[in-house]
This record gives C-alpha cells, structure tokens and sequence, in this order.
C-alpha cells in the first residue's frame, strides 16, 4: 500500500482517499462476501461512515488500512445480516426443490473465489489483503483491529485450507504455475 499524507477533515484528502483506494475496498469486500452487488452496497457504505468519521481519524495508522477496517466491520455486519436471513428463507423452503443456479454466477465464479468464500470471513480477508494487496502484517493487524500474532496465524490457517480446498500440493518451492484447469509442477505432471 503506498503511503500518502492525509489531513484529518480535510475534503480534499478525503476525496484523494476516496480515488486511491475505492477499488481496492471493493475487490476485497468482494472477496470476503462473493457477491458482487453485495461488496458494491458494502463498500458504499463503508465510505460514507468514514466520511462520517473522518474529521476524527487520527494519522498514526496509514488511512487505507483505517478504510480497511471500516468496510470489513461493515461487510461482517452484512455477511451476519445475510446468513440471519437465510435461515428464514431455508424454513420457508422446506420441502422445496433447490433453486438452480444462475448461469451469469456459474460463469462468474474461479476456483479461487469459490475456495475463498468456503473459508471464514476473517481468514479470506487476510488472504486478500495480504496477497492481493500487498499490505504488511502491521497493517492488517489495524484494518482488522486485531493483534500482529493473530494476523500471522490466520494467515498460516489460511493458506492451509486454501491448499486443501484447491488440492494443491502441501511441498514449498514445488508449484510452478496455477492455471485454472491443472496444477504444473516443476517436473512437468499436472494435477
């Protein structure tokens, strides 16, 4: 994450804010809740609170990771909402067949995406902002609000299960390149 000088209140280095790091909110709202309308309406509302809040925003932390924060509290608060009223919908469909997906969402999905959102909320969102972003332990620990040790353990479980979720194979240095139908490795098998 690149490092700029923000000014608490200050419309201008909101705006900037805004600009520099909308799509990067999104995309990891959209990897934590696979939904794209859903990480949209998320990411909305995670600036508007911010903006709400800028003014006492204080210059300790880097400004993306507080964004960052934000929008994953408000995406948890989504995710809760949402799994709370699929329950109701479940009761209300006992006895039914199951609807059939949506070719558009079958189309849309990657292995990756689908692997991501088997995993919990916070293991999917240490996932995408470490490898997708870039961000430092340091700041995932404060876009999380949770400790560096806890950042570096979620991250370990994390990788795990993506591996066992994607049947990638456990040895390091053994993966050559990951398309999307087979696993290359360095002796030239695929699985």
């Amino acid at each position: 994450m690149a490092e700029q000088d923000f000014n608490p209140g200050s419309l201008d280095d909101f705006d900037r804010l805004y600009r520099s790091s909308y799509n990067r909110v999104l995309y990891t709202l959209y990897g934590i809740l696979g939904d794209q309308a859903a990480a949209e309406d998320c990411t909305h509302d995670a600036f508007v609170r911010a903006f709400k809040a800028w003014k006492s925003w204080k210059p300790d932390a880097p400004a993306e990771a507080w964004l960052h924060r934000i929008a994953i509290n408000v995406a948890y608060t989504y995710a809760r909402r949402r799994r709370l009223g699929e329950v109701g919908q479940l009761v209300r469909r006992l006895g039914r067949p199951a609807p059939t997906a949506d070719p558009a969402d079958v189309a849309e999905t990657s292995d990756l995406f689908r692997a991501l959102r088997r995993l919990p909320y916070e293991q999917a969102a240490v996932i995408i902002l470490r490898h997708h972003h870039g961000y430092t332990n340091r700041e995932i620990a404060f876009a999380l609000g949770a400790p560096e040790s806890t950042i570096a353990s979620r991250l370990a479980k994390a990788k795990k299960r993506l591996r066992d979720e994607l049947r990638w194979p456990d040895a390091p240095g053994q993966v050559v390149t990951r398309p999307d139908t087979a696993v290359v490795l360095e002796d030239g098998s695929q699985r």
